[in-house]
């Protein structure tokens, strides 16, 4: 089983470093390399790893922030990389598997690579089955949140589009394309993601290539076998799919 891992890091040489460490360890694949938690958030979202090296200091978003965008049900297995020792608890909080205080030598990086691996590979120790338990009883006390707000990336700016806002969503290659009044944004992210992200009482997937924003759907108009035409407030036109029939018939169901 090869371990797909990120390593997240806006220092040049501390990448270097775990790269360098990993060397010694071929069941690990290194597929990127972020240098911010922008960049992080992206690569998550589109190929998620089973494995983040993730600094805690970093430019535009922190580490923390990272794991708060990408949200609790995408976020793969974490040791956290800090200068900082206060930073530890707080990292187990948001359930790191460990982390590696800089500057951290072989036998310490082997440790917290042992434990990650481990438990990818199902064969927690005894004391990780415990902080599991007690992780997994927190996390479903905890009603599951959705996005609120994404993060577009445009000529140079970095900005929040508030989900609510959202029309509707286009599928466009290896991105998605947000409709919002009269712009659109294009982000980096699949459409089977980022239908994960949004809460279910406010958007729907009618096509393989499209999410309405229930709020916004004005008509629908019969169209051939079962499917429909969907108009929106705005005057858009979305034509459903078939595999998505059964949910757009108990839309319909809904009582108003």
């Amino acid at each position: 089983m090869t371990i797909r891992a990120l390593i997240v890091d806006d220092e040049p040489l501390a990448r270097e470093k775990i790269r360098t460490l990993l060397r010694n360890h071929p069941e690990v694949e290194v597929i990127g390399e972020p240098r911010d938690g922008l960049e992080a958030v992206e690569a998550i979202r589109l190929d998620p790893p089973d494995l983040i090296f993730l600094d805690v200091q970093m430019p535009e978003l922190d580490g923390f922030g990272v794991l708060a965008e990408v949200g609790p049900q995408t976020v793969p297995a974490v040791v956290f990389v800090t200068a900082y020792d206060e930073y530890a608890l707080k990292a187990f909080d948001v359930h790191a598997i460990d982390y590696l205080l800089k500057p951290f030598d072989r036998e310490r990086f082997e440790r917290a690579l042992a434990r990650a691996v481990d438990l990818i590979r199902g064969k927690p120790s005894d004391t990780d089955e415990r902080i599991l338990a007690l992780l997994a009883e927190l996390q479903a006390n905890q009603p599951r949140k959705y996005l609120e707000r994404m993060v577009v990336k445009s000529g140079g700016r970095v900005y929040f589009v508030v989900v609510e806002d959202i029309d509707w969503i286009e599928a466009a290659g290896n991105y998605v394309e947000l409709h919002v009044g009269d712009e659109r944004h294009l982000i980096r992210w699949t459409m089977k993601t980022l239908g994960q992200q949004l809460d279910p009482a406010d958007f729907l997937r009618v096509h393989r290539s499209a999410i309405v924003n229930i709020r916004r759907i004005k008509e629908l108009q019969p169209w051939f076998n079962g499917d429909y035409v969907i108009i929106l407030d705005t005057g858009a036109q979305i034509t459903s799919g078939a595999a998505y029939r059964e949910s757009l018939k108990r839309l319909l169901e809904t009582p108003s």
